[in-house]
């Protein structure tokens, strides 16, 4: 007999809730908040009333959608964190009440679990142990995944994320938020003649925050003796900046499948949706000897799905969430 879980997630700017049969996805609903286009960022107090607004639509669309009613559900699962306080408590309030009112078991989630195991949403899946690179906005980190419950960091950023890099130097170049799918849609037109600086971190850990400050130099300079120099360039630009984000990604993930001896590899998070990385990741697993997995375009970005198969692995092991439990 299948598991249903209804999952939530609202760790940021996207409302959504799944419905999982075991690992198999019969809906998954996301609502992006595209007001914060106009900030430039994310701005918590509008994403937490947002979510406020949408959670019960969400809820509702992915249980017509999977055509199965609240009653049948077995476990409910939703993000703890980490993220946006006020985003995750909008969230989790609200699934920890739904949960009580149906009888049936919470299960909180952390966030970059889920995405490392949005790879078990169907198959083919990674084998263990695999290693995972989880790039994405907030986060940027090499985790060494031994089961579905089992992970340990094995590097990451000492600063910035890579996906804020893309954010942050889109900002520059005066492109709208997120920035990240207008640098890769620009990027394939261009080419990486800018060289940018490369930090020079030992063993697995990464940093982004020289990489901003150069390109910041580099463009402040270049608009001194030119002042249409980002609008000359702007698909080079796009094309050099993304280039050594992908190069710094690459080298500590080969350092790190060198190290462990480890040659199932995968990748996750928003920032795995770049066409680029997936490029370069497929081209150095012939080099590498790598069998590599990388998720659907839907489950790499903040969705509910992932949430939920966290949710199904750990309600085979009967880990429910705490009932004082706060995100």
């Amino acid at each position: 007999m299948s598991t249903i879980i209804l999952a939530i997630e609202s760790s940021c700017d996207d409302t959504s809730a799944a419905v999982l049969s075991d690992r198999s996805v019969l809906s998954n609903v996301v609502a992006s908040q595209i007001v914060h286009s106009q900030y430039g960022g994310v701005v918590p107090e509008i994403a937490s009333r947002a979510h406020d607004e949408l959670i019960w639509w969400v809820v509702e669309e992915a249980l017509r959608q999977a055509q199965v009613g609240k009653h049948e559900l077995n476990a409910l699962a939703c993000t703890r964190g980490p993220g946006l306080l006020g985003s995750l408590l909008v969230g989790y309030i609200f699934s920890k009440a739904l949960a009580y009112s149906l009888r049936i078991p919470l299960i909180d989630v952390h966030h970059m679990q889920a995405h490392v195991l949005a790879h078990f949403l169907g198959d083919p899946s990674p084998e263990f142990p695999f290693i995972c690179l989880t790039v994405s906005g907030g986060h940027t980190q090499l985790v060494l995944i031994e089961d579905p419950l089992k992970m340990r960091v094995i590097g990451k950023s000492l600063d910035d994320a890579a996906g804020e890099a893309f954010d942050k130097g889109g900002k520059l170049m005066n492109l709208p938020y997120p920035a990240g799918p207008q640098i890769d849609r620009l990027a394939k037109h261009g080419k990486p003649i800018f060289q940018l600086a490369k930090p020079q971190i030992s063993g697995l850990d990464f940093s982004f925050s020289g990489l901003k400050t150069s390109f910041l130099y580099f463009l402040r300079d270049s608009l001194k003796e030119n002042p249409q120099f980002i609008e000359e360039n702007l698909e080079d630009l796009c094309a050099s900046l993304q280039f050594r984000i992908v190069d710094i990604l690459l080298e500590k993930l080969i350092l790190a499948s060198s190290q462990t001896g480890i040659r199932e590899i995968a990748i996750a998070g928003g920032v795995a949706a770049n066409s680029a990385l997936r490029q370069a990741l497929t081209e150095e697993s012939v080099r590498q000897n790598w069998k590599v997995y990388i998720p659907k375009t839907e489950y790499c970005t903040d969705n509910a799905a992932m949430i939920g198969v966290v949710g199904y692995y750990k309600f085979l092991k009967k880990i429910f969430a705490d009932p004082e439990a706060r995100p």
